[in-house]
């Protein structure tokens, strides 16, 4: 006897039937690590949208854990899911950019892989847009009704209402819960905001809400957070610093990129660096000024490096031998921007011996625009 083949199936067989149509909603699932959520999620979406010409995008990371391939094999026998892997970038936010653009649903819905988001809600989320009620809807749990239940401890509760009134320093429209990563949207909306995401973090609504140029109209929807059923958080003190850093860019991104601002705060602490080892050497130990000035600024260079790697360019990150050869390019790179500083700072103190701090700063600015401009295209250049 031979086995049924997928079309035999009467779920399999539904979902090629209604893929003969394009889909008129997607949801778009960043993951990493998570390939035990991916079925039981695939068969929620099944029951809540059953009715709409509907699909599902998994934008995996390259997950250790095998989640691609999971989600592939998923493909297999159903035409509704599909996977978009990224290879050698991380960040959600990006993630969830991508699986947008890889789209051409005229309707959005983003929610995460972990179970904690309510699926019974997305009907509701997409009748508001369908309605024309808002530009947005939300899924949220600050609003009557909603709740985060035994999914937040209250350290991770306070963490996030605290996050959330910040996040009201950047926005133009009311939200109470701006942080949500549970939302829907229309995709023409998406193409409008899209060119001036920051793409920084986790809290991709709050980078759309803050880039469209006009207030936009948004409806919270209550659910429920529900405690992860499996996995991991993603949760750590560096999500908290790329949230930082998305709030940074909107404020003050259009002039300046966050990137150049964080490689700048990281090179005023490579001062503090070289100064205490050089203090170290030349005072402390005894040793000749020029072996305790040379020692110092590679300290320096290697602290600049390294700090550089773990929060400027964190969705870059080295590691392994990759570290050891980024750091001798970043190396070279500083070099030649020390070249730059002492040039630029040189012809300006020879144009007027009085002006010497402005040529020292000259020069600063100078070599610090180079080392960022060339280490970004060379040493954490994207691959």
């Amino acid at each position: 006897m031979t086995e049924p083949t997928a079309l035999h199936d009467p779920i399999a067989a539904e979902a090629h039937a209604a893929t003969a149509r394009p889909a008129a909603v997607a949801v778009v699932v960043p993951t990493f690590n998570e390939a035990p959520n991916i079925g039981p999620l695939v068969d929620r979406l099944e029951r809540v949208l059953a009715g709409r010409q509907w699909e599902v995008v998994f934008v995996d990371d390259d997950s250790a854990d095998g989640t691609a391939a999971v989600v592939q094999a998923l493909a297999r026998d159903n035409p509704r899911v599909r996977c978009l892997l990224r290879l050698d970038r991380r960040g959600l936010s990006r993630a969830v950019i991508e699986g947008i653009l890889s789209t051409s649903a005229p309707l959005v819905a983003v929610m995460d892989a972990d179970l904690q988001h309510d699926e019974a809600i997305l009907p509701r989320l997409l009748e508001v847009l369908d309605a024309g009620q808002a530009d947005v809807a939300v899924g949220s749990r600050y609003t009557e009704g909603g709740g985060v239940g035994a999914g937040f401890g209250a350290q991770r509760e306070a963490m996030s209402r605290f996050a959330t009134w910040l996040a009201g320093t950047v926005l133009r429209v009311r939200l109470r819960d701006p942080m949500s990563g549970f939302f829907a949207l229309r995709r023409d909306l998406f193409d409008g905001v899209m060119r001036r995401l920051s793409g920084e973090g986790y809290k991709i609504l709050l980078d759309i809400l803050a880039s469209a140029r006009e207030p936009l109209r948004v409806t919270e929807v209550p659910y429920q957070f529900r405690p992860r059923v499996a996995g991991e958080s993603k949760l750590d003190s560096a999500v908290a610093w790329e949230y930082a850093l998305l709030l940074i860019d909107k404020r003050i991104g259009r002039w300046v990129p966050v990137r150049f601002v964080m490689f700048a705060l990281v090179g005023a602490s490579g001062v503090l660096v070289h100064l205490a080892v050089l203090w170290a050497l030349f005072r402390g130990m005894g040793e000749k000024f020029a072996a305790a000035q040379t020692i110092a600024t590679l300290v320096a260079m290697t602290s600049n490096y390294a700090l550089n790697n773990v929060f400027t360019y964190r969705d870059r990150r080295h590691r392994g031998l990759g570290w050891v050869w980024g750091l001798l390019t970043f190396y070279a790179i500083c070099g030649l921007g020390v070249i730059a500083n002492v040039g630029v700072a040189s012809a300006l103190f020879d144009r007027s011996n009085e002006a010497w701090l402005l040529a020292a700063l000259a020069g600063a600015l100078v070599g610090t625009v180079w080392n960022y401009g060339a280490s970004r295209v060379v040493t954490w250049r994207r691959a």
